[in-house]
This record gives C-alpha cells, sequence and structure tokens, in this order.
C-alpha cells in the first residue's frame, strides 16, 4: 500500500472533521472560517497554532472564491508550517545512538521494535538497550522484539541502574561493531524529578562515552492525547535535547491535528508515526503527503458520516 493510502487510513478519523467542511459548494464567508477554526480546535492543532492558520488564511482570502480553494491555500500553509522531515542521523564513525523517551502507555518500547525490524531489514546491525529497568513487563516486551528483529538485547535484572544498562550496552556496541543501538528508558519513577534525574543521568553517560550522542533523541507521544502531549514534551526538553516526536496511535484519534501544534508551539519535528500495530506501521512522516489527506479537495466530495 502506497503511503498517502496508508496515511489516508490512518488518519480518517482526523480527515472527516475537514471532509465534513471542505465537501459543501459554498463560499468562504465568515461561517466558514468559525467551522474552519471549530474544526482546527477539534482536531487539537491547539488555540495558538489555530489562529496563525486563519489569520495567514483570511490575509490571502482574495486568493480564493470557494471553500475548495481555500483548502487548497490551507493545505500549502500547512506544508510550510512542518517542513521537511530529516533523514536519521548517523554518527561518523562508530555505533549510532538513538534515544527513546516517553511515558509510560505512549507505545515507546512497541515503537523502539518496530523501528529494530526495519533498520535489521535495511542490513543494520542493530543492538537493543533496556533501560527501563523499572517496568516489570519492559524487558520481556523488548525481548520479544529482539528476537523479531534478529538482534542482540544488552539488560540487567530489574531495578538495576539504567544508566549501567546503557553504559555496558555501549561497551558491547563497540565489541560487536554494531550499526545502530536503540536504548529504550523509563516513564515512571516515584515522582516526575526522581525519573528526570534518572533520564539525566543516562544522557550523560552517553555523552561521555560517544561525543556528540545521543545522534537521535525520539520522544515518544500517544496522538490520542491530543494538548496534553504538549505539556509531556515540554517535561522532557529539560533532559535531553530532543531531535523529533515519535506520534503514536495515530489511526485511532481524531487529533491529528497536534502534529502542527507540536510543529508550531516546541520547534520539533514529527519524525515518525504510528498508524497500526504491525512493523511496517512505524512510517517516516511526510508533511505533503500528510496536508494532502488531511485537506484533499478530492476526498471532501464524499465524506465519510
Amino acid at each position: 500500500m502506497a503511503l498517502g493510502d496508508r496515511l489516508r487510513s490512518g488518519l480518517s478519523k482526523s480527515r472527516q472533521r475537514f471532509a465534513r467542511l471542505f465537501h459543501r459548494d459554498r463560499k468562504a464567508d465568515a461561517a466558514f472560517f468559525e467551522e474552519l477554526e471549530e474544526a482546527l480546535l477539534g482536531a487539537d492543532v491547539g488555540l495558538e497554532t489555530t489562529e496563525a492558520l486563519i489569520d495567514a488564511l483570511k490575509e490571502k482570502r482574495k486568493a480564493f472564491a470557494d471553500v475548495r480553494d481555500a483548502a487548497a491555500v490551507l493545505r500549502t500553509e500547512v506544508i510550510d508550517l512542518l517542513g521537511e522531515t530529516p533523514p536519521l542521523a548517523q554518527a561518523a564513525g562508530g555505533p549510532s545512538i538513538y534515544l527513546f523517551l516517553g511515558v509510560n502507555g505512549v507505545g515507546k518500547t512497541t515503537t523502539l521494535g518496530k523501528m529494530a525490524v526495519q533498520l535489521s531489514a535495511q542490513k543494520k546491525k542493530v543492538l537493543l538497550a533496556a533501560g527501563d529497568t523499572f517496568r516489570a513487563a519492559a524487558l520481556e516486551q523488548l525481548q520479544a522484539w529482539a528476537d523479531r528483529a534478529g538482534c542482540d538485547l544488552v539488560h540487567h535484572t530489574y531495578g538495576s541502574d539504567p544508566a549501567a544498562v546503557v553504559y555496558d550496552a555501549i561497551v558491547a556496541a563497540r565489541a560487536r561493531k554494531a550499526d545502530v543501538v536503540l536504548i529504550d528508558t523509563a516513564g515512571r519513577l516515584q515522582t516526575k524529578q526522581n525519573l528526570m534525574a534518572e533520564l539525566g543521568k543516562v544522557v550523560r553517560i552517553i555523552q561521555r562515552e560517544i561525543p556528540g550522542a545521543p545522534h537521535e533523541s525520539f520522544l515518544v507521544l500517544d496522538a490520542t492525547t491530543g494538548q496534553n502531549a504538549l505539556s509531556q514534551a515540554r517535561g522532557f526538553t529539560e533532559v535531553a535535547p530532543l531531535t523529533g516526536i515519535i506520534l503514536t496511535k495515530l489511526d485511532g484519534t481524531a487529533k491529528g491535528g497536534v502534529v502542527l501544534a507540536l510543529r508550531s508551539e516546541l520547534g520539533l519535528p514529527v519524525r515518525f508515526i504510528g498508524v497500526g500495530e504491525g512493523p511496517d506501521d512505524l512510517l517516516p512522516f511526510d508533511a505533503v503527503a500528510f496536508a494532502d489527506v488531511l485537506f484533499s479537495v478530492d476526498d471532501a466530495q464524499t465524506p465519510t458520516v
């Protein structure tokens, strides 16, 4: 299935909001702008980003006569806002270190596992590090993904020091000439302060052992939480220099507009999106395909009810 088709399926709930709006043969009048604002807010684009998009459209309203023209202008504005998605960073020498951050329940370990399968299929030698030593099922879950991807897993016992696991993983990666190390991390401790302190220690170990690492620091967020994802993101920016967002469960929400809020309000690009449970359902984010799906006039002709 082509990327556009997979996105169209995965974003179907979010797409319905705009399909209904752009379907009708009507002028882009004041009532239309009110409905568009409501649709954007309902998709969790966020107040600040919604207002910016509406203002940009109103400034260009002389360029369009009806809502179909407005959809085309909105598509362009969204593509410009999101920008290009950078490729995965690669270390100049030695293993590339990819760190996965996020609270429990967002699909962090599953996302890491999906990426491990994809990278292994690309003939990369992948090593996994079980840095979440505080969640009982995390090790078993990660072991299952390691077996599926055919890659090594470095782990300690439950309750061990996560930084020690990460250190051993880096040593093992060098010895085994791994191309990529994917590091799982804890998502919950007794307090947020304890969690951030543990994660900060992990980051310092990585930076000490491999200058310039982590080469990618992904914050994994659950799309179904909408605007709550923004507050989570702000907390994790205090721990590591985040390089991007991985947004999971996009197929289960009508709040796909949070992609725009994350980019606009945090300045962080969405790098990957999850639109299903299989390894192939972790997709590189594509701003053009995303805008085409949400604001396609052709789709708007036959809205889903």
